[in-house]
């Protein structure tokens, strides 16, 4: 719509898929399946079983975008600043994607290819996102220019328990977890430490809404807040 908006796409027929009951279901069990349609005002209303997931839910635009906006939507945008999507990481979710075919499941984490680009098959459409109930502490926390309608300069997630688990949007081409990082953290390192790994992961780049420079100091601080929140 964005593309729309500024006249770089016409697209010649638009489908509404927000009646489709299928893709507006949320179930509970050992993994909850939330349909691609869910949207992000049902997720704080209904929980999906992350508190984590609940909050980044909150940040996204005006109470009227979160009416409309949906999971699926977010995921199939494929934007680094995605607010959902560093959530999705560290909870490792499976993606359920559906053609005349029938489904395939793919790992959040190996579903992006690069920026705006993923594995989705044009004969296909993102049915339901599944996730794990994780113990430890789950955090969020989203940065921008105001505290609402903002698109994020950088959003971090994360869960601490025996296996630290970090990811971060907005600083790289795609929505990227922190392997060296959270080996820093498991391990008892200093935060220092782990700030530094954490600075040598990412590529943030400067554009209209943010420097490099400030992003990569934003994203240590948001480090040591989480190991700090968590502890």
């Amino acid at each position: 719509m964005v593309d729309v908006n500024f006249g770089r796409k016409r697209p010649t027929s638009v489908v509404a898929i927000d009646r489709v009951n299928e893709l507006r279901a949320m179930t509970l069990g050992p993994r909850v399946r939330i349909g691609a349609g869910v949207t992000y005002t049902r997720l704080l209303r209904d929980g999906a079983g992350s508190v984590a997931l609940a909050e980044a839910s909150r940040t996204v635009g005006s109470p009227q975008i979160r009416n409309a906006g949906t999971l699926g939507g977010n995921l199939a945008t494929s934007s680094p600043a995605g607010d959902t999507l560093p959530v999705l990481a560290v909870l490792e979710a499976m993606l359920v994607l559906a053609s005349d075919g029938g489904e395939r499941r793919v790992p959040f984490n190996s579903f992006y290819t690069g920026y705006r680009r993923s594995v989705l098959r044009a004969d296909e459409l993102i049915a339901a996102v599944e996730v794990p109930h994780l113990a430890g502490r789950q955090w969020f926390r989203k940065v921008g220019t105001r505290a609402a309608q903002a698109i994020s300069k950088v959003v971090m997630a994360g869960i601490r328990r025996g296996e630290p688990r970090v990811s971060l949007g907005s600083v790289a081409a795609t929505v990227v977890r922190l392997p060296r990082t959270e080996a820093a953290l498991a391990s008892g390192a200093p935060i220092a430490e782990a700030r530094r790994a954490l600075e040598e992961e990412i590529q943030p780049i400067d554009d209209l809404r943010s420097t490099a420079e400030y992003r990569r100091r934003v994203s240590g601080n948001l480090l040591e807040q989480f190991w700090s929140e968590t502890a």
